[in-house]
């Protein structure tokens, strides 16, 4: 691959949504004239909270594992994950009649890794702070004969992930500015692919946490950047370097990324509950955080949030709404 191909097209995308059809959800796009006199224009909010096990992350999983091979899927998969694409590769291995072994950070949410044991995977753990996910998983993949599929950096990731803009493009229309919560960047990255594709002036916003702000950092400097693993309510935001595929795609088409401090992804969680009736993990706030805190511009246009997840129990909920971790 050169600078000049893309990893992934609009018509990968596409791709991705025909296979995902009576598997994925097609979540649904919500309204708040409260929201949009608070932001100043007109917001469409995603709800991937919705999506099958809680988060977008089933799209490019499922995506990428029903193009596994008949041999690869009747020796297993593997995937590495705080959370949310835990639950999604073991959700998709169930559904292709396949097993999956998943590693996670010893200090996963409860919720998280209990629904992904639910899923029938088998978990393995290690220190998010001292350890290295990749090696752990590469390693165990090896030894075990499984395939490795990434939480971003695959094209059938991102192509998958890519399906949640889409689905918005073709229920709003076109779009001012589309904002996106970015972690490993594969989100942004599809989302980015589908909506400049369809519209080229649309203008694409990530968000990270203030003490996540690795992708901001690589683009500032041109090239990928390692921060120390940062520590954030946003669990599913808490990495450290952008994926290489992934900053590729986004070097070239996201326009902006904005931070968000966790009082202020706190009250968007709040806002959310109270005033939309939904629930937001903290990684999946992160994007009605940055518009209502009036890091993305004024939103005098119109505007696509990604709410990208809502895995998180209540009493986490209570706690991290109260102040606390």
């Amino acid at each position: 691959m050169t600078d000049t191909t893309p990893v992934i097209t609009l018509d990968d995308v596409r791709a991705a949504a025909d296979r995902l059809k009576g598997v994925a959800h097609r979540t649904p796009v919500l309204r708040s004239r409260t929201l949009d006199a608070l932001a100043g224009g007109e917001v469409f909010l995603k709800c991937e909270n919705f999506q099958r096990v809680g988060a977008f992350k089933f799209r490019g999983a499922y995506n990428a594992a029903s193009r596994l091979s008949a041999e690869q899927l009747a020796r297993g998969i593997a995937a590495y994950s705080s959370g949310n694409h835990a639950q999604a590769v073991a959700l998709a291995a169930r559904e292709l009649g396949t097993t999956a072994v998943i590693v996670m950070p010893e200090d996963a949410p409860r919720s998280k890794r209990e629904a992904t044991e639910g899923y029938g995977a088998e978990i393995v753990t290690y220190d998010r702070y001292s350890g290295d996910r990749v090696a752990v998983a590469e390693a165990l993949a090896a030894e075990r004969g499984l395939t490795l599929v990434p939480p971003y950096e695959h094209p059938h990731i991102i192509a998958g992930q890519g399906t949640a803009a889409l689905e918005l493009i073709e229920e709003t229309g076109r779009l001012d500015t589309l904002v996106v919560p970015v972690g490993g960047g594969g989100l942004i990255a599809g989302s980015a692919t589908a909506v400049k594709g369809l519209h080229a002036g649309t203008r694409i916003v990530g968000v990270e946490p203030e003490a996540g702000d690795d992708t901001r950092r690589s683009l500032a400097a041109g090239h990928r950047v390692s921060i120390p693993v940062p520590r954030t309510i946003a669990d599913g935001q808490a990495l450290h370097t952008p994926g290489e595929l992934t900053f590729s795609v986004n070097r070239r088409l996201v326009d902006d990324i904005v931070l968000v401090g966790d009082d202020e992804i706190r009250a968007a969680m709040r806002f959310a509950f109270e005033r939309l009736k939904i629930v937001l993990e903290p990684s999946g706030a992160t994007s009605l955080a940055a518009v209502l805190a009036g890091r993305t511009g004024p939103a005098s246009g119109r505007t696509g949030l990604i709410l990208s997840g809502g895995n998180i129990d209540a009493d986490r909920f209570a706690r991290v709404c109260a102040g606390g971790e």
